[in-house]
């Protein structure tokens, strides 16, 4: 259903463009003899006894015709522009559906595990997964490998109970010697549930309702397989 809706803009921008365009050629085209006609005023009443210098006719033509290039170029420029935004936005909508890695709250929905990507600060030699709720209240705390290698979080609470479905952050404590050494956010994947164009670039937004830019995701998986 995103997909489909994110298909249709394209194809509506790129019609308006390209009626943009046309229209705006008709303009110059309409201005051009607009101008000539002027022209062929200008030298028709000119005084017989001071004539206008013939250079001055060129400099003019010139000039318009300067104009008249720069505004064709401008409209080429925009409509090169409009499809390149439709092949970015189609591009994306295939991203619709899969998971992706980025720093945000994950998703779990009461019955799949959801993978974490660790990075343990250097030196540390112990590291903790601390779990939170979408109301910052901490639901698991739990010792992992001090390894980047994934980890899956099933879900339970310290008691082993299952928590109910929704969004969680993950935070990764880092220790040295038993000293903590920082305290950072974990790289969780996330279902993509829509993907939204902006002026700072292309938005994803999250199943957690987290919103990401895109140059932010480190990856891409497939939920599939």
């Amino acid at each position: 259903m995103v997909t489909s809706a994110t298909s249709a803009p394209s194809t509506t921008g790129t019609t308006s463009g390209a009626s943009a365009t046309s229209t705006s050629a008709k303009g110059v085209s309409s201005d051009f003899d607009t101008f000539l006609k002027m022209l062929t005023a200008q030298m028709q009443n000119q005084d017989p006894l001071n004539p206008i210098d013939s250079t001055d006719y060129a400099t003019q033509l010139a000039t318009f015709s300067g104009v008249e290039q720069s505004v064709k170029t401008n409209d080429l420029l925009a409509a090169i522009s409009s499809q390149m935004s439709v092949m970015g936005m189609t591009q994306l909508a295939g991203w619709v559906g899969m998971d992706a890695r980025a720093v945000a709250p994950g998703y779990f929905d009461g019955e799949n595990p959801i993978t974490v990507s660790p990075n343990p600060a250097v030196g540390s030699d112990k590291t903790v997964m601390v779990v939170t709720n979408a109301a910052g209240a901490e639901v698991d705390r739990v010792e992992i490998p001090a390894t980047t290698a994934s980890y899956n979080w099933n879900g339970m609470d310290a008691s082993g109970n299952p928590l109910p479905s929704g969004a969680y952050t993950f935070n990764l404590e880092s220790y040295g010697s038993d000293k903590l050494l920082s305290t950072d956010q974990m790289e969780v994947y996330v279902p993509i549930v829509e993907a939204q164009g902006s002026t700072d670039g292309t938005i994803l937004v999250l199943k957690s309702g987290a919103e990401v830019l895109s140059s932010k995701i480190s990856a891409l998986r497939d939920p599939t397989v």
